[in-house]
């Protein structure tokens, strides 16, 4: 690849001006080779070490960066490289072996989800990864669930960090029946800790191969970091002679039993491999002479239809599992064909979803976009740059200047962009993250929109304070063209005050820094605290709470409004689209937010429900929890846009007054805390003092977290890989260690307004040595005596 020679050639910085004169600007691919792909993870589990390792085996790069120098391709920002961070997601097109895959490295602190919902929304899969000694973690759960909502069914799991001490694939495996991740995790893979079989007894960490039980080899790792392959026998006797992992090794007489159990769990949801097997003859070799290419194509149905979870292992700092992955990558997860996405026809209009908006110096506004259907040429549907669009979201009509594919921060402008590709565009107005762009002048019946993309609510706030009057413009033009670019930052102005929204504290630290920095503009970040919300009041309305009465040149008016209005259930689950309440229409279905349906009544009496909800006649806090039904606007009184909002908004607040104060709520995380022995007392009175509840008391890692009311799912039928196959993670090396060096692991949950800077406070318990991570945990509802406490905090006792 050109991209790989400018970099051999020393002039990565320059690499943008060797591309567009390298490059061929059109390329029209087939789309059953394209794989729409995101890394998923908690945070630090090696997201961005993955990325660069794929990067550097498919040529990208001649050498990889790390996280710890700053030298990363995909994390390029400037607070990214500072932080050793992912703030934004990053997408780079990557060619392996007849592949493409368009690899989409995210974010992996709570603090950035929105960009994970984003990237959700256009991948067809994912490659999730597991730090091997934690397990899966509460981001892991909460990037999980993401997928989940926006049908990402086809995932891999990746079990990084074997290298690590205390890595155990063993407890990995397991920990993915225990958050209930999948019913059926199933390892294509096995780790080699060490060729030298003594190793083993000693306990040391470490990986130095991988045993691929689909194709039946084995890959060795030297000290250099070369990789060599040897094809396992296909014969026991042989086998038993294969001098690689020869008989005194102890994964010698494991390997045809965990090839065994691979292609009978494969069987278990496969009738025609089961048949296959059936038809074997009654040889102990037989299982291993079972073609590669008819496992991959029953393993590849199996994964597609969501009946497995294949799971694969390795070292991406040390490049070891990295092919595999990729191979894996293009065997199993979906191409844009295999996906049930809109209707394709001959002549069918584009459709692209934007599912990222950025503002870059020099190019002005990049909108990220995937490209869902559009004009046939060659079989395949494409976009081009003479391709007329319109933002069904905005009504609004947008002109293409350049079509682009970008690799993280450097850029490769086309003429056209495929069916399912991901790329950007370049000169869109009006379009924003979640909108629908299609062909303009298409008839009505072409004009649906895609799924929008749902930010998680605001849990922190903090006012903006101009420095002079002259920079009140230029900041709220700055915080105006941040929004478009990062919809789950909210802004809004109260008493005269500019107020920011965000998803937790380090979100608001990016969000000052990136104003500062890129829109150069001057001013200060006032106060952080918390974003409570208020519930519904248990009162009966007054009658007649839903007439409005107004007059129109003089004329009286009455409008009644169509709502029915409750609080929610204890078993129903509020909409992150409306803030934790329900909004739906006659028939029970959803209502999209305004902007969502511009034009239509139901749009401009969902304004009016936004702008009741916005802030309680109590507390002038934002609303939740809250059941609205509209029943129909036919006899609502008018078809006059501004009264249809005002009699709604009038209506609903009437209600919420009516109700009574509500409960408060405020919003919680959940922490887990790694502490020595001789600090745990503190840090536990620390945290019930300040409103917490621990969960669990653990050893070292990889344990619950608490947050599961139910138990995981059963491990019948499961492979379980023996203790001994990560020496360093079995419980016999974990005591050796545990004299010298004793940990304790603390679960739970507690009040974000309390631990907003926890990291001074559990440096000073700790005496230093505390570490801890933090992850949103929803709104709890607060007893009298916290409700007092927030409503003196908030002026409002």
């Amino acid at each position: 690849m050109v991209l790989s020679k400018c970099r051999l050639r020393g002039i990565r910085q320059n690499a943008i001006g060797c591309i567009i004169r390298h490059y061929a600007t059109a390329s029209v691919q087939n789309p059953s080779r394209l794989r729409n792909m995101a890394l998923v993870a908690h945070i630090d589990s090696g997201k961005t070490t993955l990325t660069e390792s794929i990067l550097l085996k498919s040529s990208y790069l001649s050498s990889s960066g790390t996280v710890d120098t700053g030298s990363t391709t995909t994390d390029f920002l400037r607070v990214e490289r500072e932080r050793g961070i992912t703030v934004q997601s990053a997408s780079i097109p990557v060619k392996w072996k007849d592949w493409t895959f368009n690899l989409i490295d995210t974010p992996g602190h709570a603090d950035f989800g929105m960009e994970v919902e984003s990237a959700s929304r256009v991948v067809d899969g994912a490659v999730v990864l597991i730090d091997s000694v934690e397990g899966v973690e509460a981001q892991t759960r909460g990037v999980w669930r993401q997928l989940d909502r926006y049908g990402v069914g086809t995932r891999i799991i990746f079990l990084n960090k074997l290298d690590r001490p205390g890595a155990s694939f063993r407890s990995s495996i397991q920990s993915l029946l225990k958050h209930r991740l999948h019913k059926n995790p199933m390892a294509l893979t096995l780790p080699v800790a060490s060729f030298n079989h003594q190793h083993y007894a000693e306990g040391e960490p470490g990986i130095q191969g991988l045993v691929d039980l689909v194709r039946w080899n084995v890959l060795k790792w030297d000290e250099e970091g070369r990789v060599s392959k040897h094809p396992l026998p296909r014969n026991v006797t042989d086998l038993e002679k294969f001098n690689i992992l020869p008989a005194s090794h102890p994964l010698s007489s494991h390997l045809v039993p965990a090839r065994t159990q691979l292609l009978e769990n494969l069987s278990m949801v496969s009738e025609a491999f089961m048949e296959i097997l059936l038809g074997l003859p009654s040889d102990p070799s037989a299982y291993l002479q079972i073609d590669n290419n008819i496992i991959m194509k029953h393993l590849r149905k199996a994964s597609l239809d969501g009946h497995v979870l294949p799971v694969v292992c390795g070292a991406a700092m040390k490049h070891i599992g990295t092919e595999l992955v990729m191979d894996y990558v293009g065997e199993l997860l979906p191409s844009p064909t295999d996906v049930n996405h809109q209707l394709q026809a001959a002549n069918s209009p584009a459709q692209l979803l934007a599912w990222k908006v950025n503002w870059d110096d020099k190019r002005g506004w990049m909108t990220f976009v995937r490209v869902y259907s559009g004009k046939f040429s060659d079989h395949f549907p494409l976009v081009t740059r003479q391709t007329p669009l319109l933002n069904t979201n905005r009504n609004q009509k947008e002109k293409v200047s350049k079509l682009l594919l970008l690799y993280a921060s450097e850029t490769k402008e086309v003429d056209e962009l495929p069916f399912g590709s991901v790329g950007v565009i370049l000169g869109l107005k009006y379009t924003r993250t979640g909108d629908t762009l299609i062909s303009s002048g298409v008839s009505g019946s072409f004009r649906s929109k895609l799924r929008d993309i749902t930010p998680p609510p605001a849990v922190i706030s903090a006012s903006v304070i101009p420095r002079s009057h002259s920079d009140l413009q230029p900041v709220q033009n700055a915080l105006e063209a941040l929004t478009r670019t990062d919809p789950s930052l909210r802004v809004d102005v109260q008493e005269g005050q500019i107020l920011v929204h965000g998803l937790g504290a380090l979100h608001l630290e990016i969000v000052e820094g990136r104003l500062h920095d890129e829109w150069k503009v001057n001013f200060e970040l006032g106060r952080r605290y918390v974003s409570y919300r208020e519930a519904l009041g248990p009162l009966v309305p007054s009658p007649n709470w839903n007439v409005w009465e107004t007059e129109i040149n003089g004329k009286p008016v009455t409008l009644t409004s169509p709502l029915k209005v409750r609080g929610l259930e204890p078993h129903e689950k509020g909409d992150p689209v409306w803030d934790g309440n329900i909004v739906i229409d006659e028939k029970g279905k959803p209502i999209p937010t305004p902007e969502s349906m511009p034009g239509l009544p139901l749009a401009y009496a969902a304004e009016g429900i936004l702008s009741a909800l916005s802030n309680s006649p109590h507390s002038s806090l934002p609303m939740t929890h809250v059941h609205i039904q509209i029943s129909g606007l036919k006899n609502i009184g008018s078809k006059i846009p501004s009264l249809i909002t005002g009699a709604i908004a009038t209506a609903l607040r009437k209600r919420i007054r009516d109700a009574g104060f509500g409960p408060i709520l405020e919003p919680s995380v959940s922490l887990k805390i790694s502490v020595g022995e001789s600090n745990l007392g503190k840090v536990v009175k620390d945290l019930t003092e300040r409103g917490g509840q621990v969960l669990d008391l653990e050893d070292g890692s990889n344990t619950a977290d608490g947050s599961e009311d139910m138990g995981g799912y059963s491990d019948d039928g499961v492979y379980i890989p023996p203790d001994w196959l990560s020496p360093s993670g079995s419980p016999t090396s974990h005591s050796r260690s545990r004299s010298s060096h004793v940990k304790r692991s603390i679960q739970a949950i507690a009040p974000l307004s309390q631990f907003l800077d926890y990291s001074n406070r559990l440096r000073s318990l700790s005496e230093g040595h505390g570490v801890f991570e933090m992850s949103n945990a929803g709104f709890q509802e607060v007893n009298e005596e916290r409700k007092f406490e927030i409503l003196r905090e908030i002026g409002r006792a």
